[in-house]
C-alpha cells in the first residue's frame, strides 16, 4: 500500500488534474454530438434543459414530458438557456470534483493521513464511471456532493449544516431518506446509548430507548432538516401544484418500470403490468428493502458512513428499478469504507471483477433484447437475480472484513 501511495500525485495535483480530465470529456462530448450519429450527451440532459427552457418562459418544468425531478434542478440549469448548453455539464463535473474533496476531508477526520486520504480519494476522482456520467450531463454528482457534505458535517459535529444539506438532499432525490434512522440512532442521548449493554428490565429498556430520541441534537437536526425539506416542498407546490408532488415524489413510490433493468422484480412487474393487483405487487416489493434497512441501520449506526453505505447498496440492489447510474449512489460512499477493510488487494480485486462479471452477464442478453429484438426476457431476469446474489455476497464480505478505528483514535483534519 505504501508503494502505491508514494507513486500517486499529491492532492494539489490530483484535484486540478481530475477536473481537467472531466473538462476534456465535456469538450470531446461536444465534438461527438456534432460529428457522430451516436451522441455522447445523456438524453436526460436534454430533458433537464427543456424543463429549464419552460421555466424561462414562465411555464411549469413539468410541461416537459418525462421530467420527474425537483423544479430546483431545472432552476439551477436556466443558465443553459441564457448562457450556453455547456453550463449544466460544467456544474455537474464541478460537483463531481467537489465530491472528491468532501471524501478527502471526511477521510482526514476519520483518522487517515494526507497521503493515504489522497490515494483513496483518487478511487473516485480518477474513476471513469463518475467522470463519464457527469460529463455526459447526468445530475447524480449534485446529490453525491450533498450526501457527502452531510456526512462530513456530521463527522465534524456541525449539526445545523448537516441538517440543511440532508434536508436538501432528500428534496433532490428521495432515497437519502434511508439515512434517517441511522442518523437518529447516532444523535440519541449518549447516556441512553451507554446503557444499552447493561442488564435492565425489558420495560425499562423500552422507556430508555424511547427517551433517547428526545436528545437536543436529534431534535435540532430534525427541526432544521424537516424545515428545509418542507420549505422547498411548500414553495414548489405553491408554484406548480399537484404536478410537482406527483412527478417528484409519488411517481417514484408507485413506479412500475417494465423496461428491462437490473432489478430482480422487473420481469414480475412486466408480466403483471395489466393485472388488477400489479400496484400492490409494486408496494410489496418494498418489504425486503425495509426489513434489511432496519437491520443494517440498527446494527451499524455506530459508524454512520458505513451504515449509509450499506443502506444505499441495499436500497439499490433490492429496488423495483435499478440502472447503472444508481450504482453511483453507493460508489461515492465506498472510499469512506475502503480504508477500514481488512481485505487483501487480491481479495479486493477479486470482488471488483466479480461485480463487473455480474454486470457483463446481464448486459449480454440485454443487448440482444434491446438491439436485436430477440426475446431474452427470462435470461435478463435470471442474470438480474445472479447479479443480486453477487451484490449480496460482496456486501457480506465487506461487512465481515470491516474493522473501523475507535472514535478515540480518529485524528482531526489538518
Amino acid at each position: 500500500m505504501e508503494t502505491l501511495v508514494s507513486k500517486l500525485p499529491d492532492k494539489h495535483v490530483l484535484f486540478p488534474a481530475s477536473f481537467a480530465l472531466r473538462l476534456a470529456l465535456v469538450a470531446y462530448g461536444d465534438y461527438q454530438d456534432r460529428a457522430m450519429v451516436v451522441k455522447y450527451t445523456d438524453i436526460d440532459y436534454h430533458v433537464f434543459t427543456d424543463a429549464a427552457r419552460f421555466i424561462t418562459q414562465g411555464e411549469s418544468p413539468y410541461n416537459r414530458s418525462t421530467y420527474r425531478y425537483t423544479p430546483l434542478l431545472a432552476w439551477l440549469l436556466t443558465p443553459n438557456i441564457y448562457v450556453g448548453m455547456v453550463f449544466g455539464k460544467l456544474l455537474f463535473i464541478l460537483c463531481d470534483v467537489l465530491s472528491g474533496l468532501l471524501i478527502y476531508r471526511t477521510l482526514c477526520l476519520r483518522g487517515l493521513d494526507c497521503k493515504t486520504a489522497t490515494s483513496v480519494c483518487s478511487l473516485w476522482l480518477l474513476n471513469p464511471l463518475p467522470m463519464g456520467v457527469s460529463s455526459r450531463g447526468n445530475a447524480e454528482s449534485i446529490l453525491a456532493a450533498l450526501v457527502l457534505g452531510t456526512l462530513l458535517c456530521m463527522e465534524a459535529r456541525h449539526l445545523v449544516w448537516a441538517a440543511v444539506l440532508y434536508g436538501l438532499s432528500v428534496h433532490m432525490k428521495i432515497y437519502p431518506i434511508t439515512y434517517a434512522l441511522p442518523i437518529a440512532l447516532t444523535l440519541r442521548a449518549p447516556e441512553a446509548r451507554s446503557a444499552e449493554g447493561k442488564p435492565t428490565r425489558t420495560w425499562k429498556k423500552c422507556v430508555l430507548f424511547l427517551r433517547s430520541f428526545l436528545s437536543r441534537d436529534l431534535i435540532l437536526f430534525g427541526i432544521v432538516a424537516g424545515g428545509v425539506f418542507s420549505v422547498f416542498t411548500a414553495l414548489f407546490y405553491y408554484m406548480y401544484g399537484w404536478s410537482f408532488l406527483h412527478e417528484t415524489y409519488l411517481y417514484h413510490l408507485t413506479r412500475r418500470d417494465i423496461k428491462h433493468n437490473f432489478s430482480p422484480y422487473f420481469y414480475m412487474l412486466y408480466l403483471t403490468a395489466d393485472s388488477r393487483g400489479s400496484q400492490w405487487l409494486g408496494l410489496v416489493a418494498f418489504l425486503p428493502q425495509l426489513v434489511l434497512l432496519l437491520v443494517a441501520s440498527w446494527s451499524f449506526h455506530h459508524d454512520l458512513a458505513f451504515a449509509c453505505f450499506l443502506n444505499t447498496a441495499i436500497f439499490v440492489s433490492f429496488n423495483k428499478v435499478c440502472t447503472s447510474q444508481y450504482f453511483l449512489w453507493y460508489l461515492c460512499l465506498l472510499p469512506l469504507v475502503i480504508p477500514h477493510l481488512t481485505l487483501s488487494v487480491k481479495q479486493g480485486l477479486g470482488l471488483l471483477l466479480l461485480w463487473f462479471a455480474g454486470q457483463a452477464l446481464w448486459l449480454a442478453p440485454a443487448y440482444f433484447l434491446e438491439f436485436e429484438g430477440v426475446n431474452t426476457f427470462v435470461l435478463v431476469w435470471l442474470a438480474g437475480l445472479l447479479f443480486l446474489v453477487v451484490n449480496c455476497f460482496i456486501l457480506i464480505q465487506i461487512i465481515t472484513h470491516y474493522k473501523p478505528k475507535p472514535a478515540s483514535q480518529r485524528l482531526k483534519a489538518e
